[in-house]
């Protein structure tokens, strides 16, 4: 069996590759994949704030909506009884920590384990600025793993907004 660790990092890998697809619509490259039971992606996403002109449409909820989606399109086609957006047993992989919004949308969708790299000190919601994703007054609490390969994360953004402040 493969350490969570070890899987964690080669998730992540995917998500980056998600986050720098978002440069090509000039949107902060952020990432996200969804994980399902079997270790297999169930939707990946990254931001498209810019290119779709749609202040929802950030990486984790771009992923969250395609997961569901297949889980609701594997059910039809399987016969299940599954409803698409509880997304238990999965995980959900980002680039950096998610907002509030992001994070309400995980508990908001039942996936119990957040994996992230960077943190976000202005706006994150899994232990920078609030913690959603552990509120023990919600109906559902969350596991979170963060700074996996939080160089990486953080440097891509880093080197976004420099060149982003070069501009102006």
């Amino acid at each position: 069996m493969v350490p969570a660790e070890k899987k964690h990092r080669e998730w992540m890998g995917l998500a980056l590759a998600e986050a720098k697809r978002a440069l090509d619509t000039d949107d902060v490259p952020i990432g996200a994949v969804v994980i399902g039971p079997d270790g297999a992606v169930l939707g990946s996403g990254r931001n498209q704030r810019e290119a779709l002109g749609d202040p929802t449409a950030h990486a984790e909820v771009v992923a969250i909506r395609q997961a569901a989606d297949r889980l609701r399109g594997l059910s039809v086609q399987g016969g299940g009884t599954g409803d698409g957006w509880r997304l238990a047993d999965c995980t959900l992989v980002v680039t950096l920590e998610p907002c509030a919004m992001c994070a309400g949308a995980v508990v908001l969708a039942r996936i119990p384990r957040v994996v992230f790299g960077a943190w976000d000190e202005k706006a994150g919601a899994a232990g920078s600025v609030f913690d959603v994703l552990r509120e023990r007054r919600l109906n559902h609490w969350v596991e979170v793993y963060a700074g996996v390969r939080e160089e990486e994360c953080s440097a891509l953004l880093r080197e976004f907004f420099a060149g982003h402040r070069s501009q102006l």
